[in-house]
């Protein structure tokens, strides 16, 4: 019981969002959790993989959304408690069997996390999961922050329980990542259940036309009880009523709208309805609210989904309360204080107020420059960028359109590389690409990751085939989920619990689809750019080609040479020889090579090189070269 995640009851710990909802998970009695990282989500799986054998329960990462939530879902139709977790657009991949498991339910609790990401921090669109609460008609729990997602989770196993069906957990990514400390209110270890039996019920989990329209039926129901029956605490509280303004806060919201009046002095002139339910909205503790507010003030993030359903109950019952939210609200991005103080004040008919604030953005001087997001020193992708364009060149591809996929590599799209036309979605690359191949003249060749072809790029490769379309397929084999954390997946041969299992190699996939393969080491880099060249070539013929390109993730490579006493080698530009053309820092955008103000030759700086040694071989003039002496056997950490 040393692992934090695993301290007595009564302890107080400080707890990431994530770590918040798997305590909260083991306390409620799970026994299977399955996922697909992604950020803000990725947390999750990952603690409960650190504490699974000791804790005895299942933990896996899937190849993709839809596989997890199945597993997890078996697991929950068997009677064992369980839980699948992924970011926003993860439940899109998964929408399919969310569907089905709303009529079919479950037997004992089954909670799918959906960490949502407003801002988009770390993905291509911000959406509100709890429209699939709607859809699905399946109930939303919403926290507030990280200790009510430590409760609620455990809430929401119990709301599961009760009514036999899924429940979706949404977080958000500044609830997922902000730490805060919780006192933990019952034991991790008891006797948990975690072989169940499952019984055949053909009506229940045969959902053919005849027997889903029973289980819709069921569904309805269960809907209405719930958006009669749980209008209570923890999932609904009001605070001050009776009061002729009100303010209705869902999830994160409410703890912006409990600062905001704190800085104003307004706790008590306001009634605030506290809703960690969005989905169903309760009905009564809304009427308790409009039967004495003549205006309410709905704030929530992004989609005014409670605002819809709060305007529609006071419709239906005849209230005349202004109801407002989104035509004050933003409804891009994330909330903060600064973006709620002033339409909270207005609505308060306090704008005097402002001055308790400071709304505006930092300046400094001199101004703060742009940060993009860049591949790291050393990175794999850089070396496979730099071939692909060598290599298209030498092959004779005129205008090739390389489409991208979502991973590290997306950042491909950056000069220098212009190695990424498109990014959508997860094995989208390949996707679009045979479209693009069946619709235009250009040559197309789509780079997907490892993980992300496990993920979703198996069905597509296998639609290039079938409907013979001339793509060509490079795949990023960097032996790890790098963008999400360095989880493993299908191609490293090891389990969520470090253990060993079978290895699936990407090329032998494609070689049984029918894909002419290449595995290249783009540590070698004229070597690589020679056998990629033919590839292309062949490529040009008609040949169905695809290149695996495989180099261990640099943090990777630099975590194992540590672990190993590895010596990587360290470049340095020889001044005497080095012309300042510059195409060292223009071809590989490396973050190693500095060049600093009024100096007109580079210099690498040796605390970030990690030793791929790019740039010694696109250097014309022989000015870059090795300045340590590296271990015999170095590239092993590389290459596996």
């Amino acid at each position: 019981m040393d692992h934090y995640l695993l301290k007595p009851k009564g302890s107080k710990v400080l707890l990431l969002g994530n770590e918040a909802i798997a305590r909260g998970a083991l306390e409620a009695g799970i026994c299977f959790a399955a996922a697909y990282p992604g950020t803000p989500s990725t947390e999750i799986l990952e603690v409960l993989a650190e504490v699974a054998d000791e804790c005895g329960i299942n933990v896996e990462w899937s190849v993709n959304e839809k596989t997890a939530f199945e597993a997890a879902y078996g697991a929950a139709i068997s009677g064992v408690r369980s839980l699948t977790a992924m970011k926003h657009v993860g439940l899109n991949v998964a929408s399919d069997i969310l569907m089905s498991s709303a009529y079919s339910g479950v037997e004992d609790g089954f909670v799918v996390v959906s960490a949502d990401d407003p801002s988009m921090h770390s993905s291509q669109n911000e959406q509100d999961n709890r429209w699939y609460g709607l859809i699905s008609h399946i109930p939303v729990v919403e926290p507030s922050s990280p200790r009510d997602a430590y409760k609620l989770t455990k809430e929401a196993y119990k709301l599961s329980s009760k009514y036999k069906v899924p429940v979706i957990l949404r977080s958000t990514t500044r609830i997922s990542h902000t730490r805060m400390p919780i006192e933990l209110e019952d034991e991790v270890f008891f006797e948990r259940k975690c072989k169940g039996v499952f019984r055949k019920d053909y009506e229940r989990w045969v959902l053919v036309p005849g027997n889903a329209r029973k289980r819709k039926l069921e569904l309805m129901k269960t809907w209405k009880t719930v958006i009669e029956n749980e209008g209570r605490e923890p999932f609904v509280s009001i605070l001050n009523p009776g009061l002729k303004k009100a303010i209705v806060a869902s999830g994160i919201a409410y703890s912006y709208v409990k600062e905001a009046l704190d800085l104003m002095n307004a706790l008590d002139k306001v009634t605030v309805l506290k809703v960690n339910l969005p989905v169903p909205l309760p009905v009564e503790p809304v009427k308790k609210v409009l039967e004495y507010a003549d205006e309410v003030l709905v704030v929530e993030e992004l989609d005014p989904v409670v605002e819809l359903q709060l305007k529609s109950i006071a419709q239906t019952l005849g209230y005349k309360s202004r109801v407002i939210g989104k035509s004050v609200v933003p409804e891009n991005y994330e909330l903060s204080i600064e973006t709620l103080y002033k339409p909270i004040a207005d609505f308060l008919g306090s704008p005097a107020m402002d001055h308790w604030i400071s709304i505006g953005t930092v300046k400094t001087d001199p101004p703060i420059p742009p940060r993009p997001p860049i591949l790291c020193a050393g990175c794999p992708h850089r070396n496979t960028f730099y071939i692909l364009r060598i290599a298209a060149n030498k092959a004779g591809l005129k205008n090739p359109v390389f489409t991208g996929d979502i991973g590290c590599y997306t950042l491909g799209y950056q000069k220098p590389f212009e190695t990424q036309s498109t990014s959508f979605e997860m094995g989208g690359s390949i996707g679009v690409a045979h479209g693009l191949s069946k619709s235009t003249d250009n040559p197309v060749i789509a780079v997907i990751g490892d993980s992300t072809f496990f993920h979703a790029g198996i069905p597509p490769a296998l639609n290039v085939v079938y409907n013979d379309s001339n793509v060509a397929i490079v795949v990023l084999d960097n032996l790890t989920t790098a963008m999400t954390g360095h989880q493993p997946h299908p191609g490293t041969g090891v389990s969520a619990t470090g253990k060993r299992t079978r290895r699936i190699l990407p090329e032998k996939i494609l070689e049984a689809i029918g894909y002419d393969v290449t595995v290249i080491n783009p540590l070698r880099v004229k070597e690589s750019v020679s056998i990629v060249t033919k590839a292309f070539e062949n490529y040009r013929s008609g040949a169905k080609i695809a290149v695996v390109s495989r180099m261990r993730c640099a943090l990777e490579a630099l975590r194992l040479s540590r672990k190993k006493n590895i010596i990587l080698p360290v470049y340095h530009v020889i001044e005497e020889k080095c012309t300042g053309c510059m195409a060292c820092i223009k071809l590989t955008a490396c973050p190693a090579l500095i060049l600093e103000p009024g100096e007109k030759k580079p210099r690498i700086n040796p605390e970030i090189c990690a030793g791929c040694g790019l740039c010694a071989t696109i250097c014309p003039y022989n000015a870059i070269e090795v300045k340590n002496k590296p271990s015999m056997n170095w590239e092993t950490t590389w290459w596996d």
